[in-house]
């Protein structure tokens, strides 16, 4: 055969081959998609503890090709309990590989590549360290396969290509946001202890720990070799190198999985690294910076983490960190001066997570700048609240010079500053010591201009000395002599002399005239808003025990201060404080509100009155203040000032923010400051309240440690005139009790019963009635996290005085007039009656009261529950003057009553139990079985 010949019938047979096993490519997926589709659902619902979705499902070779995979359609995972409601996986695609021998010769799925294409991964860990991600049920406890038929997984590969990973660990406060994550993993995934080789790509990373951003925005390449034991879930680093940006990182270490937590000891080495690879990690805003700047030196970098992490037990990891720069020098645009011999070595240890044992040694910091200028310092300091501490800074700086050596970003300095101060000793309050201290800081001649404003801040002159020999609160000495400066032609002019902390002596002077709206601009970014003008000229001068021991005739506090349009936070409020004008005056003890005019919300205040020592409210870390006011008000709308309702107001309490995040539909209740001790007099013209509006509230209002007082208020609803003495005291930002004692006079009871829920409750038969009644009751309880009342927690009682009042249609009294041949008893006249009830657990106690019905004289007794259950005894007295009587058994409910004649067998109803502790109800009232009650 030619040569020729030969090659034809190797391409023709060639050919044969390509379309036979281009046939084959399309005919496997149309021969198996039902046992491909049937077995990823059994697989589902065998191996997974979460509700698993998806539109559609294929076969084909070319979606990864040359992998035979079946591929599901947006699909999405819900997370295990806690999290059963939430997504943790939601993605365009997962494609899942087949292996092509079992499956033709055997008829078995046997999966051993996963592809995950454009998704969100969500892990969520709460507070108490329970996580969503515990969705895989182990094989011991899966339900047992009877047919054999489910697939297997012996995985070899994982790939994730274009996936934003979010791990948001609430208990440890640690979040992980990466965007762009390309993954590719290979090894044997099916052995119980196997080499996991990976090469991943994150386009964007942020790394954020206890609200600290770490990272922001980074580029991450990753080429890792990590040894993985399945039976004790451990994660052991071998081969790992990681590149930020351009920094290049070395990993080690071990990380294993617990039921309770985990164990981890993982170390991040950067060694003898261009100094310019380290701040390339910095936020990507100094890119330009950096492009524009040579940079030199060398740097070394080491993190560590390192122990056990256990919610329960409050076990956390020791942390560790370390830099230390050589060489540096900083050079932006070719600047004259250079900050030249730049060193620093600064180590940070923070065992067990815990900010009181905190170590910080900043052993070196010095830097040149030119010839003449040399700076150095030292920082070592160890614990928090009672902190040792030795530190040191010395030098003098021409910022000017600084400023562009530096290139430092949208912002011009000028001025000499001279720094030497240094402090060795402890720093405790409670022990009342201080470091021993010496030194102090001189800017001459300061000038400060920003791009975001126009205009600079001038003539900067600040000298500050600071003067400790014994190492105590009360031989601290500090003296500003002066701080001063001047804006758009008006000065400002601060003198102060501070000493003995123990019991603070001061003697300062402040003068001078700010547009606060204007000098915010000069350091504001844009989409922040801030407006305001200040003026103040005060002289104070005394000490803090003339204040507290009512010493006044010798402080001599005087002066004026003058503000507007001021925007202020409180921690316990959502929204905002707006003071549109205040005019305060000095005078020794007191600092008197003589114009003060101010928003909150929809809320307005009208304010006159005084604060006594204000000056020792702010000298004090726990002060109180304490006053006296007159308030009016337009409108106050009670709803705005609850702790979880939406606001401007990021800066809430954490505890404050946890709650509300998870419980998002909940509003929560008015949370009261505790530094506040004053007495009001409240006139109201608009009270609005979870539905309810109250006119023209009227009366004293004492706030106190957290508690407000309402001390003979009186406030007019429906056209009634209310009187009322209350208390109300938040336990939490969930939960908060009440006390009440309400009058009120001749009110339309069906008025009542339409527009007002607690009486809609406490009277159920006023749903049928219409007339006159008033109200006298006593009530306590506790409010639930929409500041509504608890029923179960309820105590009190009170008279119901029914002056005319007609009942028409109530199904108890129409089953009555049924039963008896009454017809008066359908719907009764009831006129000058007086019904005394009790409540407590739930139920409502009615007391003996009688009624005129024609000829007949009905008396009423006994029990009803906020739910609806009866338990009512009548004796009808029959006429003459009532002497005999039948007695009458009214069981049920309001909507199905049950009547029964001649008869005393009733059904009691068990109480309600509720804990005042946690505010729960444990066990909710219920009936008792049918006993015969003698009266």
């Amino acid at each position: 055969m030619s040569p020729k010949k030969i090659i034809v019938k190797i391409l023709e047979w060639t050919g044969v081959g390509i379309a036979a096993i281009l046939l084959l490519m399309f005919l496997i997926p149309l021969l198996f998609p039902g046992t491909i589709a049937q077995q990823v659902k059994v697989f589902a619902n065998k191996s997974l503890d979460g509700e698993l979705n998806f539109t559609n499902s294929k076969l084909s070779f070319f979606t990864h090709f040359p992998s035979l995979t079946v591929s599901l359609d947006e699909l999405s995972l819900k997370g295990s309990a806690p999290f059963k409601n939430d997504t943790l996986l939601s993605a365009d695609q997962v494609a899942f590989g087949i292996n092509l021998k079992r499956l033709i010769f055997d008829n078995e799925i046997k999966i051993d590549k996963i592809y995950v294409s454009d998704a969100l991964i969500n892990v969520m860990v709460n507070e108490k360290g329970q996580a969503n991600y515990n969705v895989y049920v182990a094989p011991k406890d899966q339900p047992k396969d009877t047919t054999g038929t489910g697939p297997a997984i012996r995985l070899d590969r994982v790939d994730l290509e274009n996936c934003h990973i979010k791990y948001n660990d609430k208990s440890a406060r640690i979040l992980v946001d990466a965007k762009g994550f390309n993954y590719v993993g290979r090894g044997n995934l099916s052995e119980d202890v196997f080499d996991l080789q990976t090469d991943a790509n994150i386009d964007v990373i942020d790394f954020i720990l206890d609200g600290v951003p770490y990272l922001e925005k980074k580029q991450v390449h990753a080429d890792l070799v990590t040894r993985i034991n399945t039976n004790a879930l451990s994660f052991i680093l071998t081969k790992n190198e990681l590149r930020i940006n351009r920094l290049p990182l070395e990993f080690n270490g071990i990380f294993t999985i617990l039921k309770d937590g985990y164990n981890i000891d993982i170390k991040a080495i950067s060694e003898n690294n261009k100094l310019k690879d380290l701040f390339s990690v910095l936020p990507p805003q100094y890119k330009t910076w950096m492009e524009d700047t040579k940079i030199k030196g060398k740097s070394d970098l080491l993190f560590t983490f390192k122990g056990r992490y256990n919610a329960a037990e409050n076990l956390n990891p020791d942390l560790g960190f370390r830099i230390k720069i050589w060489d540096g020098s900083v050079n932006y645009k070719d600047a004259p001066l250079t900050m030249s011999d730049f060193e620093m070595n600064l180590s940070m240890k923070l065992p067990s997570l815990d900010p009181e044992r905190l170590d910080i040694n900043l052993s070196k910091l010095d830097f040149n700048l030119g010839d003449k200028d040399k700076f150095h310092a030292f920082v070592i300091a160890k614990g928090l609240s009672e902190m040792t501490l030795k530190a040191q800074a010395k030098g003098t700086l021409d910022l000017a010079a600084l400023d562009r050596s530096l290139g430092i970003d949208n912002m011009d300095l000028k001025g000499l500053l001279k720094a030497d101060i240094t402090a060795d000793g402890i720093f405790s309050a409670e022990k009342r010591l201080f470091p021993k201290t010496h030194g102090g800081v001189n800017l001459q001649n300061g000038w400060l201009k920003t791009k975001y404003y126009p205009n600079a801040i001038t003539d900067i002159k600040f000298v500050a000395n600071v003067q400790n020999d014994k190492g105590t609160f009360d031989d601290v000495r500090i003296a500003v002599t002066p701080a001063s400066f001047v804006f758009e032609g008006n000065p400002v002019y601060v003198s102060a002399k501070v000493s003995n902390f123990d019991d603070v002596d001061y003697n300062a002077k402040i003068k001078g005239e700010l547009n606060i709206g204007r000098i915010y601009k000069v350091f504001s970014q844009k989409g922040l808003d801030v407006k305001g003008y200040a003026k103040a000229d005060l002289s104070l001068n005394g000490r803090q025990s003339y204040a507290t021991t009512g010493q006044y005739s010798k402080l001599d506090n005087r002066g004026t201060l003058l503000l507007k349009d001021i925007r202020a936070t409180s921690e316990s409020f959502p929204k905002p404080f707006d003071l549109t004008e205040g005019h305060f005056r000095f005078q020794n003890e007191k600092m008197w509100f003589e114009k003060f005019l101010a928003g909150y919300g929809k809320s307005d205040f009208a304010i006159k009155g005084y604060l006594l020592n204000t000056i020792n409210y702010f000298l004090e870390s726990k002060g109180t203040l304490h006053g006296n006011f007159d308030v009016k008000s337009k409108r106050i709308n009670v709803d705005e000032f609850m702790a979880l309702q939406e606001g401007e107001n990021k800066d809430v309490k954490p505890e404050v923010k946890a709650v509300k995040e998870a419980n998002p539909k909940m509003t929560g209740v008015v949370v009261l400051p505790t530094n506040l001790d004053v007495s009001l007099v409240a006139d109201a013209d608009k009270v609005e309240y979870t539905g309810l509006v109250l006119n023209k509230l009227k009366g004293k209002v004492g706030i106190s440690k957290g508690k407000l007082y309402l001390d003979n208020a009186n406030f007019n609803i429906i056209d009634c005139l209310v009187t009322i003495d209350a208390g109300y005291d938040d336990e939490s930002p969930m939960a908060a009790n009440f006390n009440v004692h309400f009058k009120a006079k001749d009110f339309d009871v069906k008025r009542a019963y339409k527009e007002i829920p607690l009486f809609h409750d406490l009277v159920t038969a006023a749903e049928k009635a219409e007339g006159i009644i008033s109200l006298d009751y006593e009530l306590n309880g506790d409010l639930d996290g929409n500041m509504s009342p608890i029923y179960p927690s309820l105590k009190g009682g009170g008279t119901i005085s029914v002056r005319d009042v007609k009942v028409a249609g109530l199904k108890m009294f129409g089953s009555m007039g049924d039963k008896t041949g009454v017809d008066g008893m359908k719907n009764p006249n009831m006129k000058d009656v007086n019904i005394k009830t009790s409540i407590d657990n739930n139920l409502i106690r009615i007391e003996p009261f009688t009624l005129k019905v024609a000829t007949f004289r009905p008396t009423i007794k006994g029990t009803t529950s906020f739910d609806g259950l009866l338990d009512i005894r009548v004796r009808l007295g029959l006429p003459p003057g009532g002497l005999i009587g039948i007695p009458i058994v009214i069981t049920g409910t309001h909507e199905a009553p049950k009547i029964k004649i001649f008869s005393k067998s009733g059904q009691e109803i068990k109480e309600a139990e509720y804990n005042e502790k946690t505010n729960q109800v444990i066990k909710e009232e219920k009936r008792a079985p049918e006993t015969e009650k003698k009266e």
